[in-house]
């Protein structure tokens, strides 16, 4: 049963994947908007902002919350494909089969993992020209890593919803709208002490904050502490949470 789930999610995968290596725009797209708020942040906000640390370039205490955006921003494409194939009949061909049903929603989720890596590397070679230097080792890079893979499974989760059920196109994509629109509300631009009172006490106990920070003190060498493991915590129970939400819908779908 294992072994005919995961040949089953892997040729289902290589369709998927050749779907998004006919269509590279989309690759491209989910990078381009996260490259210009990070153009748009270095070069003209960037000298009116005090991050509090004169050490590093603002590009370096940008480049976290970017990434997370570029995530965001790739995940609409993951609902948006699994609503085309739901309208198309191709799911229901595909149930019609000898095989495993999970493997359909699996195939899509490892493809967003994929396509989000590329973006990510992408964003990353930007930054890189605009002066993103870091002295991290290798088991902080793969800290990085592992906590970004955890994020995008956790938001693909979110965004196979949407794609189960939405009407239309537009509505399938466009959940992921308030998720770009999270990092503006943490510590991603500015620290969140400069913030308003209010704003300020969402800020710092919603999860990209705690993301933000461990990713940021990872990559430039500072105590990570606590924020680690509440990054993880939040990274892990959202995963878990919208697995479960995503597979019950998926289930009475296929009933």
């Amino acid at each position: 049963m294992t072994t005919g789930f995961v040949s089953d999610t892997g040729a289902l995968l290589g369709r998927s994947l050749r779907h998004v290596t006919r269509s590279l725009d989309t690759i491209i797209t989910t990078a381009v908007m996260p490259i210009a708020f990070m153009l748009l942040f270095v070069y003209v906000f960037g000298g009116a902002i005090d991050t509090g640390s004169q050490a590093e370039p603002y590009v370096t205490y940008l480049l976290p919350g970017i990434l997370l955006i570029t995530i965001a921003s790739g995940i609409s494409y993951t609902a948006f494909r699994l609503f085309l194939d739901m309208k198309g009949g191709i799911v229901e061909r595909f149930w019609s089969m000898p095989i495993a049903r999970s493997s359909v929603l699996w195939a899509h989720v490892l493809t967003s993992l994929v396509a989000n890596a590329v973006s990510l590397v992408v964003v990353v070679g930007v930054a890189l020209l605009m002066g993103f230097r870091s002295g991290a080792g290798l088991g902080a890079w793969l800290a990085v890593v592992g906590i970004l893979a955890l994020f995008t499974l956790a938001l693909t989760w979110i965004a196979v919803i949407p794609g189960l059920t939405a009407t239309s196109a537009d509505g399938a994509s466009a959940f992921s709208y308030p998720l770009v629109l999270l990092p503006f509300i943490s510590s991603a631009f500015v620290p969140t002490a400069t913030m308003p009172g209010p704003v300020r006490a969402f800020a710092e106990h919603q999860p990209v904050t705690s993301i933000v920070d461990a990713i940021r003190n990872l990559l430039t060498q500072q105590p990570v502490g606590t924020e680690l493991w509440t990054a993880l915590a939040w990274c892990v129970g959202l995963l878990v949470i919208a697995y479960v939400a995503a597979m019950a819908t998926y289930r009475r779908k296929l009933a």
